[in-house]
């Protein structure tokens, strides 16, 4: 009985496929494959989190800056909690792109009281204008910094100039070489302004100029605007030369000098030929 039972198990063993040598296990790739996933998920993980703690500690230098440079530079009329004196306007609310256009444009600081500020060189670096819109956009929402694909100047310049004509072209002239207004106060020329500057004018309304919200003009309204001024930018007058682009105002005081003159001239020079 031990010698069959031996012969039967030696003949089992015998006909059992045997594994080759080398051969991984089956479940050797799934385990690669799960230890992969962990350890490419903890990489994630890790610099995720040093990239948050970066950008937080970043943000948190920023906030700090403006409110060094805000207090320094701004707080004498605009108070230190932005609550506005009798020398400047509340900021609260005003947003990132009111003082971004307001201080990257020169305006502000104000150097002096007038009917509205005027262009002028920038004070700050580009650093210190962030930190400056930051501090102020995280005291209370408003008008942000406009979305770069809105700035590109390649929409519908047609459509861009039939929205200046209706909503701009009173003030700053079909042409955007501005115009004045009343109590000393004028529309600036907008001619080389740069389309962020543009863009943020219509959105927070400085100086006389309304505000043209997402409701009056949507965002590729806007961008409409600015292809079409670019396109004033980059065209040549068609008619020779400009006179300012201030239309029948320039054109009428130059015939009225020039043409009116030699005309004076000729009939003066007629007669004493004649003479």
């Amino acid at each position: 009985m031990r010698m069959g039972t031996r012969t039967r198990m030696t003949k089992n063993t015998a006909s059992r496929p045997k594994r080759q040598a080398g051969r991984r296990h089956p479940l050797t790739a799934v385990a690669l494959i799960t230890i992969g996933l962990f350890s490419t998920g903890g990489v994630y993980t890790l610099f995720t989190s040093s990239a948050s703690a970066a950008n937080s500690t970043a943000t948190a230098g920023t906030l700090e800056d403006g409110g060094k440079l805000f207090a320094a530079n701004c707080a004498t009329c605009h108070g230190v909690n932005l609550e506005g004196t009798k020398n400047g306007p509340s900021l609260i609310g005003v947003g990132a792109a009111a003082v971004e256009f307001q201080v990257a444009t020169g305006r502000m600081p104000l150097a002096q009281n007038g009917p509205q500020a005027e262009k002028k060189p920038v004070q700050f670096t580009s650093d210190q204008i962030t930190a400056l819109y930051t501090f102020v956009a995280s005291r209370a929402p408003g008008p942000a910094i406009p979305d770069a694909k809105y700035l590109q100047a390649n929409g519908d310049t047609a459509a861009g100039a039939e929205l200046f004509r209706i909503n701009c072209a009173m003030c700053h002239n079909i042409a955007g070489a501005g115009g004045a207004l009343t109590q000393g106060k004028f529309a600036p020329p907008i001619g080389g302004v740069s389309p962020q500057h543009i863009y943020e004018a219509m959105i927070t309304g400085p100086q006389n100029m309304p505000v043209f919200n997402d409701m009056n003009l949507t965002p590729q309204d806007k961008a409409n605007i600015i292809t079409y001024l670019k396109f004033l930018d980059k065209s040549p007058s068609v008619a020779g030369y400009e006179l300012g682009s201030l239309g029948p105002v320039s054109e009428g005081l130059f015939l009225w000098i020039f043409g009116l003159g030699a005309i004076v001239g000729v009939t003066v020079w007629l007669a004493a030929k004649s003479n």
